[in-house]
């Protein structure tokens, strides 16, 4: 392509984006993200053939609905697909079109056993023609519209070839490249290694942004000095603490660590994020068909979300158990009060 894309959503050091986590970055959650500093957010993956064949069904299906659901206040969004055919890439990328999205990324390093045996995510590694042509479609599909593309290290050790299909993704017209620097093979396991950022940075014009153990601001700040990446991807981090963006940008103007808070301080704060989501969720309960039909449908994400919220708290082992047994939101709002309360 020799004419540039339109304008590529933010990306800097200061504009931190959230990553597209299955079964976590709903509407919900990307709002409470960006009330925290989240920039940028990626929906959670998207099946390019599931939603083609869902549309071509005569609608766009309920799961569908629930994945690319968006407002004004959740902008600006960039959808992820992910899939190996690019006849159905390319199709999906017209569907989000008519549906007004304007940034995309496809998924090049999902290691989850269903991604891989459908031959798409981190599998397109061992597949690198494929995983340009694939690229390719989606951004003939997009123009000028940008898409990204996020990668893997390669599949192992053996076979490590991201700086090739980097270098190949950004000559078939990528507009940023999200970097996760483990392999395939290792799923989430060892460390994640950003001095790899930095050889794929050295290698690339177009912007590289930097993911992988990103779990505390002093993690961010210590990989941006590793890498000189464009900006950064908080995952998992976020999933713990969605509050990692806030304090991430106070490190990033200089001011100094806090001091640990005192218990009740921690407390406080934490009470306050998790019935924010919770109010968050019921908001969109309120304007969602299937939440009308069915007003516990979210809340067993919100249970998920809050026990990873909880995870190192003092005291709330009984208090986790009983919220993963929790059927019900006035006995979660019950929960909530008698340990925050104690």
């Amino acid at each position: 392509m020799n004419n540039p894309p339109a304008a590529l959503p933010p990306i800097g050091p200061d504009l931190p984006w959230l990553a597209p986590l299955a079964g976590h970055t709903d509407l919900p959650f990307r709002l409470l993200c960006r009330e925290q500093g989240a920039v940028v957010a990626c929906t959670e993956m998207i099946s390019a053939k599931g939603l083609v064949y869902g549309e071509r069904g005569g609608a766009k299906t309920s799961a569908t609905k629930r994945l690319l659901r968006t407002m004004p206040q959740d902008a600006p969004l960039v959808a992820q697909l992910f899939g190996d055919e690019p006849f159905f890439l390319a199709e999906a990328i017209k569907l989000l079109r008519s549906w007004g999205y304007r940034f995309f990324d496809l998924n090049l390093g999902c290691p989850a056993p269903k991604v891989l045996k459908a031959g798409a995510g981190a599998a397109l590694a061992r597949k690198p023609e494929q995983a340009v042509r694939a690229a390719a479609a989606m951004l003939e599909a997009a123009f000028p519209l940008p898409v990204g593309c996020k990668l893997r290290l390669g599949w192992n050790r053996t076979e490590e070839n991201y700086l090739e299909l980097g270098r190949e993704l950004e000559k078939a017209g990528a507009a940023w490249i999200t970097l996760h620097p483990r392999h395939a093979a290792q799923s989430f396991s060892g460390r994640a290694d950003w001095t790899a950022i930095a050889a794929l940075k050295d290698r690339l014009r177009i912007p590289v942004i930097a993911g992988g153990d990103l779990f505390t601001p002093e993690d961010a700040l210590l990989c941006l000095r590793q890498s000189g990446a464009d900006g950064l991807m908080f995952a998992r981090g976020a999933l713990r603490n969605p509050a990692i963006f806030r304090d991430y940008l106070k490190a990033r103007q200089g001011m100094p660590p806090a001091a640990s808070p005192a218990p009740a301080e921690k407390t406080r704060a934490l009470k306050t994020l998790i019935l924010r989501h919770a109010s968050l969720m019921q908001d969109l309960a309120a304007t969602g068909s299937e939440e009308r039909k069915n007003p516990l449908f979210l809340l067993p994400r919100l249970r998920g979300a809050v026990l990873l919220y909880t995870r190192d708290m003092p005291g709330s082992k009984e208090f986790r158990r009983c919220l993963s047994l929790c059927a019900d939101w006035d006995v979660f709002y019950n929960l909530m009060e008698e340990y925050f309360k104690e």
